[in-house]
């Protein structure tokens, strides 16, 4: 199971959208005992109960965790982390950007209604543009940076690093690389950090070629097209976010206070103010805070910057400026 949360009370996960997305991280959650309750909910009322009979009907095969039965928006309240995966989702050819002003919206109507339900939950934006999106939420909430997050590049970093191990002959778990920015187009590969094990990855020499910084561009360009490929597939992307969903969720609800590169809305971090980017952040029970001392280049920074500013343009495309 992923983790065990010790706790004088029953924690509770709320997840709102009943979509491919959000079925999945309640799955995910469920199956890996990230939490002791999860309701689900979904402007959908239908689809939010037939997914909540699904997975309940697969609860004796579980841990500790078990599905409520209220899907209505009063399920959600005293929910100790609420993951918003609802929204328009990403189309054939079109990129998470592209979502921006109709998913900007649903946060209007959508998170004062949670907030009042919860207002001591961590909040974890899903939906895309989830950077744009988690300072508009955070925005509008007016909650403290750290408590309203974006799943970012979490599921990036995966994928990067599942790429890497594949290449290198080792477990993506011995592979430490991280992508920084905006979870899309414009995200950023930290190769100056990058290792496997303690070793520098210019450095590695061990199963097949060497890489080089060629290899390595070619690499974070196919973790950045992965989406494409997967939706133009299949129609989406839902369980590797899933998944990438539930570990956000257990770092969280068991104050684990692991680095993960959710994102938030920076105060300063490496030049960046005002939008939510992803960044190396320690994640427990309060939240994110930013890792600071993370090794970047010149050019590392510069693309950081103009992450930043991408989102930072989407923001205001919506009528909102960054904080």
């Amino acid at each position: 199971m992923g983790v065990t949360v010790h706790e004088s009370r029953r924690s509770k996960l709320s997840i709102v959208g009943a979509g491919a997305v959000g079925s999945s991280a309640a799955y995910a959650a469920l199956i890996r005992g990230s939490a002791h309750d999860i309701a689900i909910h979904d402007i959908d009322a239908p689809r939010a109960r037939a997914e909540m009979l699904d997975l309940r009907h697969g609860t004796q095969f579980t841990d500790s965790s078990r599905m409520l039965d209220d899907v209505s928006l009063d399920g959600t309240a005293e929910s100790d982390v609420v993951v918003i995966t609802a929204g328009a989702k990403q189309k054939p050819g079109q990129s998470r950007m592209d979502l921006v002003a109709t998913n900007a919206r649903m946060m209007e109507s959508m998170v004062p209604a949670l907030v009042e339900r919860s207002p001591d939950a961590v909040y974890v934006v899903v939906s895309n543009p989830c950077d744009v999106l988690a300072t508009v939420a955070q925005q509008i909430s007016a909650l403290p940076a750290e408590r309203v997050l974006a799943s970012g590049t979490v599921l990036d970093t995966s994928r990067l690093r599942v790429l890497i191990a594949a290449e290198a002959g080792v477990a993506p778990s011995s592979v430490h690389a991280t992508i920084a920015g905006e979870h899309g187009d414009s995200e950023v590969a930290l190769w100056s950090s990058a290792s496997i094990g303690s070793v520098p990855i210019l450095d590695w020499s061990g199963v097949g070629s060497p890489f080089t910084l060629a290899r390595l561009h070619e690499l974070a360009e196919s973790v950045r097209t992965a989406a494409y490929e997967v939706i133009q597939g299949k129609g989406a992307t839902n369980y590797a976010i899933g998944l990438s969903v539930a570990r956000i969720v257990e770092a969280i609800l068991a104050d684990q206070r692991v680095v993960l590169p959710v994102s938030r809305v920076q105060s300063g971090a490496y030049g960046v103010s005002g939008v939510a980017v992803s960044l190396p952040h320690l994640v427990g029970r309060s939240g994110a805070t930013p890792v600071l001392g993370l090794p970047m280049s010149v050019d590392e920074r510069t693309a950081l910057s103009a992450s930043a500013a991408a989102i930072a343009g989407a923001l205001r495309s919506v009528g909102y400026q960054p904080s």
